[in-house]
């Protein structure tokens, strides 16, 4: 939907004579003039956003793709924001740092971030000297889209959901006195937990059986190149390019793990957030626009190529387009086309990309699991505190969104082993796991 400024309610010419503007009395000469001037897409209300744009921050990933799209195809100029800058990050240690220092420092307001980060970055729990960083959760980019790999020296087990089969392998391993590594992308983030609810439901402690490391996105496939790791959990394209260089296989998918789970976030400051209003709208709206565009399949395609170019990704077609049209090649025999384990970017009424509480709940108490929270913190006040879904849903009012969410709650989860997680009682999740930092 494009917004459009109503200059009058009878047809007239945008070149005012001078004749007719000179009768207009001078408050009414100033507005008209005004209204003139807005850019196209700027705000029926008369005034556009505060600023002409921003700094927001992206590591090399397809679910960075809405960010991306939204500046490709002049969706911020279109909302008043025509100096936009999606700028690219070297890891995720680096967007924390920039995301500390903020647009006027030289950093950056935003970006493409862990969902988990929120609750880090305003706790302070991975900050610099624990000095809280005040964030909000605006969207989510993207539902599914991950991967769990396992290098090739496992290829003979074959190992898929289950990851049970490695156990045995990792205690060999270990025993003949060499080093077990698994892989993720920030600790407390989604790629770490995806990769602890793997190992821990095969009944592999992930903080005692395997050293758990960081690796920054791009450098996966390389480092696993070398053997310096046993498995990792990253997104996409690095699990298909891992795949296309036959270093590894993918094990599963994340939507395997948990079908349209939750991943990546439109996360802002919360003090550019609440000093720019109408910016903060305009930067929704282009996003959601672009998560419109993308989700559609006819247009995965060109999405592969825009983000693929040297300026965003630089990473070859072939490694993007298949895994986004749920085409999957695991890499050891095992191929799998049209399923629904795609990447979603929007969903039906905005589903995807409506930010639900309940989601968050989840994300935090995971965190408590494995000791990134104290027990006592107060869940709910958190989420409540960081998540914007009001935010949301303004913007997607103004764009027209039919059948938009309105609730905090998706209702209970069910993850790939049977366990059920209910966001009314989060501490009852915890109780029945059998591997957790808590008593």
């Amino acid at each position: 939907m494009t917004n459009t400024v109503e200059i009058s309610k009878k047809p007239a010419s945008v070149n005012v004579g001078r004749r007719r503007l000179l009768k207009l009395s001078g408050t009414a000469a100033l507005l008209s003039a005004a209204r003139l001037a807005l850019p196209s897409g700027a705000f029926a209300q008369g005034a556009g956003p505060e600023v002409k744009g921003t700094r927001l921050g992206y590591i090399a990933l397809t679910d960075a793709a809405p960010l991306i799209i939204a500046k490709e195809k002049g969706l911020y100029a279109k909302y008043g924001l025509p100096d936009m800058d999606i700028a690219k990050q070297a890891s995720w240690g680096a967007t924390r740092d920039n995301m500390a220092l903020g647009f006027k420092n030289n950093g950056i307001d935003g970006g493409h971030i862990l969902r988990p980060k929120t609750h880090l970055y305003s706790t302070g729990k991975v900050m610099q000297n624990n000095q809280p960083l005040p964030m909000y959760t605006l969207l989510n980019l993207n539902e599914d889209g991950q991967g769990i790999s396992v290098s090739n020296e496992y290829k003979d087990l074959n190992v898929q959901k289950d990851a049970s089969p490695l156990k045995q392998a990792f205690e060999r391993k270990k025993a003949a006195g060499k080093e077990l590594t698994a892989a993720m992308t920030f600790p407390g983030g989604t790629h770490d937990l995806w990769i602890r609810y793997w190992l821990a439901a095969g009944g592999i402690d992930p903080d005692t059986d395997i050293k758990v490391i960081v690796v920054p996105p791009p450098q996966m496939v390389a480092n696993m190149k070398v053997g310096t790791m046993d498995c990792f959990c990253v997104g996409e394209p690095w699990n298909e390019q891992l795949v296309n260089q036959n270093i590894g296989y993918t094990a599963l998918t994340t939507g395997e793990l948990w079908s349209r789970h939750p991943e990546k976030i439109l996360g802002m400051r919360a003090d550019f957030v609440d000093a720019n209003p109408k910016a903060t709208q305009a930067i929704l709206m282009a996003v959601m626009e672009a998560q419109q565009w993308a989700d559609k399949r006819e247009n995965r395609q060109e999405l592969s190529e825009i983000v693929g170019k040297r300026q965003w990704f630089n990473v070859p077609v072939n490694d993007i387009n298949k895994r986004l049209l749920g085409d999957i090649n695991y890499g050891n025999g095992r191929e799998v086309k049209g399923t629904n384990l795609q990447m979603k970017f929007w969903g039906e009424g905005g589903s995807t990309s409506y930010p639900w509480k309940s989601l968050d709940t989840w994300f935090v108490t995971e965190n408590i699991r494995w000791g990134k929270f104290e027990p006592t913190i107060d869940i709910k006040a958190l989420v409540d505190k960081t998540n914007r879904a009001d935010l949301w849903r303004e913007a997607a009012k103004t764009l027209g969104v039919a059948g938009a969410p309105t609730a905090d709650s998706r209702g209970v989860e069910t993850f790939f082993d049977g366990v059920k997680f209910d966001p009314a009682a989060p501490m009852d999740y915890l109780k029945a796991l059998k591997i957790k930092r808590i008593a």
